[in-house]
């Protein structure tokens, strides 16, 4: 297994800014607790199709906020075979995912979703369209540009297949957005739906619309408004399980520390345990009622114990 980490080498070559601007620049690019929100890059190969380039085009105006085109020139690369140039370009315009798109004869309307780490390639899955509808077949209202979309994954594939559970992994990654503290209830109007069945994965996209239902929780329709793409999956790279546990290590700083007494159940809710001396319930305050006064005369226990029953006489 090969970890690509930095070399001394690399460091000693590295030399100290001359310029505001470019000490700038260093401290954007340099590792932060709270890292800034994945950019993905888009690229286009040396064959490309009429179906491939909409696609990319869809992708980024509707479903991707953070991302950088380079598909004004064919990248003639291959990535499964060689990635030295998609880890040059992610260098260069410090973007962690990628989209590949191209065409030929062996695997037509071809698509490559991939991630780094470190800028070298983490994992990559390609994926084919076998039918697609573009947002300008679809003639209805779009969702604002910028809005965060709900992501929904359907199928047993999605939680058993190792494959699959790195994908679902990857288009979260692509189409979850910046996070956000909080979200108003009008702002939940885009849901992106993923549905794995029989070796096909549908991606549907819908807008949420809320309609008057009689009482304060609205009706909720949905309302398909595109992109649509039936995809099936075809060439898969994966990062060892070491690698992938290494791009997921968190700093210290940002682990939450554990707080004593504390414990949340399945749902979220959160209980507390107190620890109390033990109380003399003889001292506590209650209401104070006619038939619970004591009485003013000292009762001697001993004596009342001794007594002999009373026998109460019956006549035959």
């Amino acid at each position: 297994m090969i970890i690509y980490l930095k070399s001394k080498c690399e460091d000693i070559l590295l030399k100290k800014p001359k310029t505001k601007r470019s000490k700038r620049f260093l401290e954007n690019r340099a590792p932060k607790l709270a890292e800034d929100v994945k950019t993905a890059m888009i690229m286009k190969g040396g064959n490309t199709n009429q179906t491939v380039t909409q696609a990319l085009k869809d992708i980024v105006s509707s479903l991707m906020m953070h991302s950088v085109r380079q598909t004004s020139k064919k990248n003639i690369t291959r990535p499964f075979e060689d990635s030295t140039s998609l880890e040059f370009f992610s260098k260069k315009t410090d973007c962690s995912l990628f989209l590949f798109g191209s065409h030929n004869k062996k695997r037509p309307n071809n698509l490559v979703f991939g991630r780094l780490f470190d800028f070298h390639v983490l994992d990559m899955i390609e994926v084919g369209i076998e039918k697609y509808v573009s947002l300008s077949d679809i003639k209805n209202s779009k969702c604002p540009e910028g809005t965060k979309p709900m992501l929904v994954f359907a199928g047993e594939a999605f939680d058993s297949d190792i494959e699959y559970k790195r994908l679902k992994s990857l288009l979260i990654d692509f189409f979850r957005g910046p996070t956000v503290s909080a979200v108003r209830l009008a702002g939940l109007e885009h849901v992106l739906h993923f549905t794995a069945v029989e070796g096909k994965i549908y991606m549907r996209s819908y807008r949420c619309l809320l309609k008057k239902s009689g009482c304060r929780t609205p009706r909720i329709e949905l309302e398909e408004i595109g992109p649509s793409f039936d995809l099936v999956l075809r060439r898969t790279h994966m990062a060892s399980d070491d690698l992938y546990k290494l791009a997921h290590r968190q700093p210290k700083a940002l682990k939450p520390k554990k707080k004593k007494n504390i414990s949340h159940d399945a749902f979220g809710t959160k209980f507390g345990r107190v620890h109390m001396q033990k109380q003399d319930l003889s001292k506590l305050q209650t209401r104070k009622m006619k038939g619970l006064r004591k009485r003013r005369g000292p009762v001697d226990t001993e004596d009342k114990d001794t007594q002999a029953p009373k026998v109460a006489k019956v006549e035959s």
